[in-house]
């Protein structure tokens, strides 16, 4: 069978509002809350759910302890520094759980083809390398992997983390997936330049996955040579960390590495290839399942549908044990889904799938609401780009928010109908997780009214991690949707900038008799050229500001200006400060890549001598290769 994308008259992405300056911009999430789900099989279970009204909605399946990195929480060791269980390479501790639980492709060529009734294929590293050169590393991923930092130091260390030297007990594999690409089911897809080492399991007993990036062809690369450019691993290996640092969900980043080759890519798709240095993250997750992953099994037939009920136990067994082991307690998930006058209850207790589908949904939601809340910008949020774990994967062409415009996509290729636009990905954030709903409807592990479900609590939690996230960033006491969007509205018209904004709002003295003229001298870094009209209606704007947090609010301007600066990063990975690292890096200087990974450690703090960093970008930022880039690596 196909799968079958939910039909558009029952999904609406939200319009993308364009404004003059005179029109009001109604910027906030409205998620469509008629969106209902609409399966291509029918699901064998005989149970009947309507949908619960969302006001009666809670939070089914809160984060486990141990699952608490998968939100950007890394837990640090209270033991001394000497007590610390320090492991050379060699001494890795590793599992390879997906390789020995889960059907693998019979074949390990890595000729293009499609790979049917498995969910991996055994491949090898075959980047060719020429004197490679460790360029940047994780601290703080190698303290999570118990490797000594002195390994750094190893002269075969570039060998090893390239894939050009066998690591010692690696088992080397690219992952088998599919997904919708812009809208479109595009059949398989899988690794194509990304070769997963194995897991290494902790002294804590966590399980983390290291893949290399750029490591050479697989089965899944298609016509592509498996390799990735300096440029872009640049990018994926500082943002992975920086977004880290912000709080938000993502995978991680060990090192990046130079091969010493050269690897041909034509950057806009225009007919202009050329040569570029070759270079390889080593990325490091939980896991690096995705939608897709479930997606691509659902749409071949009886036996595959086989394997989707098989990775989905694996995943909950390794990656949401909680939900296993709630089955059947007396303090179960139960939640009353119809009417007043109905009394029928969905009970997600009694399917472990029905569990892990709303936890995903709503993870999925709270790594949204941040994007949002912080101006990030994924650019290419194809279903194949959606981790199960709800993290930030598979950084492209990404873009924070600088000028603040809805309709900003960092992607060229999305340029036409900007449909992974920072205004639209809520939206299209909850069509994914239709489309995971659907895989697993496909193979009857859940039903219809749990994918409604699913959905209907992807809405609610966004909505409110997301108001939460705004209300902090005003130091507001409660969530004030008039004055949030009337902020909004105001920035997008006079291209404020997103982080610079939210940063001196904290100045802002809540002083009623602050007179017109120096009402908004806070501001005027980021308030620039607006004109009398403009001026006015930002006056306007402050002045029920500071109506709003001085009422009801007896902390200091002090007290209100430190929690906002704790939510309101200084310093965001703009497109051109990773431009300005990747120009210098060509040129065989990697100080400013080093430079860039030490500022994004602490993006809160004020950081003396580095305000350079902060400042409103050149305009040569602003030009194609910069601020938009294409997926091309």
């Amino acid at each position: 069978m196909s799968l079958r994308v939910c039909p558009s008259s029952l999904f609406h992405l939200r319009p993308l509002h364009l404004f003059t300056s005179s029109a009001k911009f109604p910027f906030y999430p409205s998620l469509r809350r008629e969106f209902r789900f609409a399966p291509s099989r029918s699901s064998s279970s005989s149970s009947s759910f309507r949908l619960m009204d969302s006001s009666a909605a809670s939070s089914p399946t809160p984060v486990t302890a141990s699952e608490t990195d998968s939100l950007g929480e890394e837990t640090q060791s209270q033991t001394d520094e000497g007590d610390k269980i320090k492991r050379k390479l060699e001494e890795f501790n590793w599992d390879h759980s997906f390789v020995k639980e889960l059907p693998g492709d019979p074949r390990s060529d890595v000729i293009s083809r499609k790979v049917l009734h498995a969910c991996y294929s055994k491949v090898s590293p075959s980047v060719q390398v020429d004197d490679p050169r460790l360029v940047s590393w994780s601290e703080s991923i190698a303290e999570l992997l118990d490797l000594h930092p002195k390994e750094f130091e190893r002269l075969d260390f570039p060998l090893l983390l390239s894939g050009a030297k066998p690591l010692p007990g690696a088992m080397p594999y690219a992952q088998c997936y599919g997904g919708h690409q812009f809208g479109r089911w595009a059949g398989q897809l899988g690794d194509g330049r990304a070769i997963t080492l194995g897991e290494v399991l902790n002294s804590k007993g966590e399980r983390w996955e290291l893949q290399l990036k750029g490591a050479g062809r697989t089965p899944y690369s298609r016509f592509s040579d498996g390799l990735a450019v300096l440029r872009s691993s640049i990018r994926e290996f500082l943002c992975s960390e920086a977004m880290h640092c912000l709080g938000i969900p993502t995978t991680r980043a060990l090192c990046l590495l130079t091969t010493g080759q050269g690897v041909i890519r034509d950057m806009f798709y225009d007919g202009n290839a050329k040569e570029e240095p070759g270079a390889i993250v080593c990325r490091v997750s939980q896991s690096f399942i995705r939608f897709g992953s479930y997606q691509i099994h659902a749409s071949r037939g009886k036996e595959d549908l086989e394997i989707v009920g098989k990775l989905a136990d694996y995943a909950i067994r390794h990656h949401f044990p909680r939900i296993e082991k709630s089955m059947n307690r007396s303090d179960g998930l139960s939640f009353k889904t119809g009417d007043d006058d109905d009394d029928s209850v969905l009970d997600l207790t009694s399917n472990k799938y029905a569990a892990w589908v709303v936890e995903v949904a709503e993870r999925t939601a709270t790594l949204f609401a941040r994007w949002q809340g912080v101006g990030f910008t994924h650019g290419v949020l194809n279903t194949d780009n959606m981790s199960i774990l709800g993290q930030t994967i598979d950084y492209g062409p990404f873009g924070f928010l600088d000028a603040f415009d809805p309709s900003y996509t960092p992607n060229t290729t999305d340029l036409p109908g900007r449909r992974y636009c920072f205004a639209n990905q809520p939206d299209i954030g909850l069509w994914n997780i239709a489309q995971f709903a659907e895989a697993l409807a496909a193979a009857q592990l859940i039903n219809e009214k749990v994918a409604n479900y699913a959905m209907e609590r992807y809405g609610d939690k966004f909505m409110d991690e997301y108001e939460a996230i705004m209300t902090k960033k005003l130091g507001l006491s409660k969530y004030n949707k008039e004055m949030i969007s009337e902020l909004l509205n105001n920035m997008a018209v006079d291209k404020v900038d997103y982080t610079n904004f939210f940063r001196l709002l904290s100045n802002v003295k809540a002083n009623p008799s602050t007179s017109d003229d120096e009402l908004l001298n806070p501001l005027k870094a980021a308030l620039l050229d607006i004109g009398k009209e403009r001026k006015e209606e930002w006056i306007k704007w402050v002045r029920g500001y500071i109506h709003e947090v001085s009422g009801g609010d007896t902390s200091s301007d002090e007290e209100r200006k430190a929690r906002m600066d704790s939510v309101n990063p200084k310093y965001i990975l703009r497109n051109y400060l990773c431009q300005s690292a990747i120009d210098a890096a060509e040129q065989g200087d990697f100080s400013e890549v080093n430079n860039l990974l030490r500022l994004m450690k602490r993006p809160y703090d004020e950081q003396p001598g580095m305000e350079k960093y902060a400042r409103l970008p050149p305009a040569w930022a602003y030009r194609p290769g910069v601020c938009m880039l294409s997926c091309s690596s």
